[in-house]
């Protein structure tokens, strides 16, 4: 009898993951279904997909947008939070625990994931995060547990990143103790260890408007799948760049980790 899956979104078609999910189950030699379901953009049609499927058996299931903060404020009420999900204020992964709903982040780990695995240091590194969104929000835990000794974020409007910043710091002992910085994406200069695009620019072809005194080791773009402005921009300056192929595996294997306790080796996977 197969375990069965789902993704949950709206727009859902595009999702790659029922074909990520099977690639892993092959490799764990494990017999899955992974559906991809639309849900009316809404929290209680998103909260009746959740009961209906858990209900009816399911074993695990994806969030993608724009129900992450839905499915963490379902998880809130009705079940258990992880503590990367706390911080992210986001949930990407459920499943039952004892019973009851369990709400993870997979994403901001995935994403450590991958620069490790590209031998990227993150001890000690010097890093500034482009945009002050959930994606942000999402993977300033997992970089500072990685130990990373700076952090600043950087927004076109700076006051959200002075309330993510101050988010943070509330919502983590261990980003307070960081005290990360925060500024106006134009006013970003100096040198970097790392810097990351969590924005969605990129995929418009439009460019961040960035110093030419801004500089880096290393650039990565969460956003995959095209040519994106940031790592040419930095690769012409001499940095080694990645986009977010590898974050997108990573943060899956997590969550199929977490259901079936198989750990699964990301680069056997193509899509």
């Amino acid at each position: 009898m197969p375990q069965h899956f789902i993704v949950i979104g709206n727009p859902i078609a595009h999702s790659k993951s029922p074909e990520i999910h099977q690639q892993f189950a092959k490799q764990a030699q494990l017999q899955i279904r992974y559906n991809r379901q639309y849900c009316p953009d809404n929290a209680a049609s998103f909260n009746a997909v959740v009961n209906a499927f858990f209900n009816g058996g399911g074993i695990g299931a994806n969030v993608t947008v724009p129900f992450k903060q839905i499915a963490y404020q379902l998880c809130a009420e009705e079940g258990e939070i992880s503590a990367h999900a706390r911080v992210a204020g986001a949930v990407n992964t459920l499943m039952l625990k004892d019973g009851a709903l369990y709400g993870d982040n997979t994403d901001g780990q995935g994403f450590v994931n991958h620069l490790i695995s590209l031998d990227w240091p993150l001890k000690e590194a010097k890093v500034a995060i482009l945009g002050a969104g959930g994606a942000s929000r999402g993977v300033a835990l997992p970089l500072i547990e990685a130990g990373i000794s700076q952090l600043t974020i950087a927004n076109r409007t700076v006051s959200k990143a002075d309330d993510l910043v101050t988010q943070l710091s509330k919502a983590s002992p261990v980003i307070k103790a960081i005290a990360p910085n925060f500024c106006a994406l134009e006013q970003l200069h100096g040198e970097f260890d790392i810097i990351i695009n969590a924005t969605s620019i990129g995929l418009s072809g439009d460019k961040l408007p960035l110093q030419d005194s801004l500089n880096c080791h290393y650039a990565y773009d969460m956003m995959y799948g095209r040519q994106l402005p940031l790592l040419t921009h930095f690769s012409q300056k001499g940095a080694q760049v990645s986009d977010g192929y590898g974050m997108l595996l990573r943060q899956a294997a997590l969550s199929f980790q977490l259901w079936t306790g198989a750990i699964i080796d990301p680069t056997l996977t193509t899509i």
